[in-house]
């Protein structure tokens, strides 16, 4: 059964609480000040139950000016709205500004009702409704039904009910599969109970029991018990009014405009980047950081406008705009919004969220621009795939994304499977979780260290390359060790790198020497392994070469690299062919002995003793041989 909610709008003393009553037969004002003024202040809820059978929750928004802020927290949950409008009066101030809020809210459905017709004749009637008329041309309302009613007389009631039901079959289900959220539109506690917040449920489900996160407060709490229209149940659906009893929150800890959700499903921003749009008979423009009040679910939010693509805007323009927040809230691509402006307050537009958690963007950029208009689309895999484009550089995982995007993890797999055979992003795993980046950062971050490594290698020909470790750290710091190795092996698997040992270089990089090089490399070896098992140290042979000592290291720690020359210890040093030739020795003398001991393995190379223990100890750590006592034998 689909879940509806029903709400008023329209001028204050039109008759909107009334109206409701003769529906329903209920009050929705519980001030005692309302009913002393005539007047609804805050929201009202009730229900309804259709002539089709559905239950319909619904609010009634206060009309007057002063209460804007109450009204505004209220539309944001509707299905279908009921503008209400005196014959008496006909279209007033707040007529015209209700019915451009529920414009720039993006409603779709809804019907006006002209109330107190029993106090009107026929031709001033006719005329109220041709007004009534030009006033919702080129709104969602264009075309509505006017229902003439009186609700004292009960006139007309049955008839508006039976449009309003019409228009709720018509009504898509609501998305109760996906993450909850419920904007709290009213917070109160009872004795016994403790404290309970209510709202209209956007999406998700809700259960008895339910562990929840209030953002963007981050306060824990749980689902302690749950009323859909006044009645218990141990669930809510997403288009459902609903009342939570809320575990081990105390009521001042919360406020109108906090949203209920899953633990760690929503991040806090203190920036929007937004669509917006200006009415057209706005009497204010705004300028670049014109100072604005945002009206977001149930929240009231001072805020900053800086506009990304225009100098200003004017009525009836729109652009991309980023909102720097002055308190944290929590918001979803697509969630819709007000602006009013900030002094005096009047509804100056509206929008659309475009990025709920941006970073800091500068005017007039080419591709920020590009990416908002993306995100425009309401396409769930484009905006899905500039969310990891934007976040690349952190390698953002499934849980990471249907956090920032309020979604559930099965929608982020979905697409970004899709995006993987399109060749669009890749993904990288490691300990079961999954990690995106977007093709265009991997192209980038290739480019970038193929750049880095041409530069290296020309400084450092004789190098055999850059520390793995040491690439990974400049290029990678600030995410997980083990991601930042993947992307390397992926470039390796690419033949764009190539790894030596432990170092990395470009894939056709090779390390050549010239003539006066190759002379002093050779000049190296043959002062080693003239002496092969009792090699002179780094210091002595520097100063038995005739050539730089600059020049002798530098060949020395390419042959170091390259494996040619092994380095035992800071000054010691034994040729690769020596070393091998020694462990050779070693296998042959333990296929007839069990043991070797470090004696017998010096006077096997007839070197010292101090040459003979490097060596062992170095074939130790290798785990060659294994030392049991004071002999070894092989691992």
């Amino acid at each position: 059964m689909k879940n509806i909610i029903i709400g008023t709008a329209g001028h204050i003393d039109h008759g909107k609480t009334t109206l409701i009553k003769a529906l329903t037969g209920r009050e929705t004002d519980r001030l005692k000040e309302e009913k002393n003024r005539g007047i609804s202040i805050e929201l009202g809820f009730t229900y309804f139950d259709l002539p089709s059978g559905r239950r319909a929750g619904i609010i009634d928004v206060p009309g007057h000016e002063k209460f804007i802020k109450n009204m505004l927290a209220g539309v944001s949950g509707m299905d279908v709205v009921i503008l209400v409008v005196a014959a008496d009066e006909g279209i007033m101030p707040q007529t015209v500004e209700h019915l451009n809020i529920l414009n720039l809210l993006n409603l779709k459905k809804g019907i006006v009702a002209l109330t107190k017709c029993d106090l009107v004749d026929d031709e001033w009637r006719e005329l109220v409704k041709e007004d009534i008329k030009e006033s919702i041309e080129n709104t969602f309302l264009e075309n509505s039904p006017i229902i003439e009613v009186s609700s004292t007389k009960k006139t007309g009631i049955e008839t508006l009910a039976a449009e309003v039901d019409k228009l709720t079959e018509k009504l898509e289900d609501r998305d109760s599969d996906n993450v909850p959220r419920l904007p709290i539109d009213r917070v109160f506690t009872l004795t016994g109970f403790g404290t309970i917040v209510t709202g209209t449920l956007l999406q998700g489900s809700l259960k008895v029991g339910d562990e929840v996160e209030i953002f963007p407060k981050r306060i824990k709490s749980r689902v302690r018990s749950v009323q859909v229209h006044g009645e218990d149940s141990e669930e809510a659906l997403a288009g459902q009014r609903v009342a939570i009893n809320l575990a081990g929150v105390k009521k001042n800890d919360l406020d109108k405009g906090d949203i209920v959700a899953l633990p760690e499903s929503m991040v806090n921003t203190m920036m929007l980047d937004v669509k917006l749009n200006l009415l057209k008979n706005s009497p204010w423009i705004i300028e670049n950081r014109t100072r604005l009040r945002l009206y977001l679910g149930t929240q009231e939010i001072l805020c900053r406008a800086v506009l990304l693509d225009k100098e200003y805007l004017t009525p009836g323009e729109s652009g991309y705009v980023q909102l720097r927040l002055e308190e944290e809230t929590s918001a979803k691509i697509g969630d819709r919004f007000i602006v009013r402006f900030y002094s005096p307050m009047t509804t100056i537009g509206g929008g659309t969220i475009l990025d709920g958690s941006p970073t800091k963007k500068k005017r007039f950029k080419e591709n920020v621009i590009d990416d908002l208009k993306i995100k425009e689309t309401g396409d769930n895999e484009r905006i899905i795939e500039e969310t990891i484009k934007d976040k690349s550089r952190k390698f953002p995982s499934t849980k990471e994304l249907a956090t920032e995007l309020v979604t559930n993890e099965n929608e982020i797999i979905d697409v970004t499977e899709k995006l993987l055979e399109k060749k669009r992003i890749l993904i990288f795993e490691t300990s079961g979780i999954k990690y995106y980046i977007h093709e265009d950062y991997f192209v980038s971050m290739k480019g970038k260290i193929e750049e880095f490594l041409k530069e290296y290698h020309n400084k450092n020909s004789l190098k055999l390359g850059i520390l793995r470790e040491e690439l990974r750290s400049k290029y990678f710091i600030n995410i997980k060790p083990k991601l930042g190795e993947l992307f390397i092996d992926k470039l390796i698997e690419a033949d764009i790198l190539k790894q030596n040992n432990l170092y990395i270089s470009l894939y056709n990089f090779e390390v050549s020497f010239n003539n006066k090089e190759m002379d002093i490399k050779n000049a190296i070896e043959d002062g080693i392994l003239s002496n092969k098992f009792t090699p002179p140290k780094i210091s002595d042979l520097v100063q038995k070469l005739d050539y730089k000592k600059d020049d002798i290291i530098k060949i020395l720690d390419s042959m170091i690299q390259r494996g040619e020359i092994i380095l035992l210890d800071e000054d010691l040093i034994f040729h690769k062919k020596a070393y091998d030739e020694a462990k050779r020795m070693i296998i042959s003398y333990l296929q007839k002995n069990e043991f070797i001991t470090l004696a017998e393995f010096r006077d096997l190379l007839d070197t010292s003793r101090k040459f003979a223990m490097v060596l062992l100890e170095d074939f130790d750590r290798n785990k060659f041989t294994k030392r049991i006592e004071d002999k070894r034998k092989l691992y």
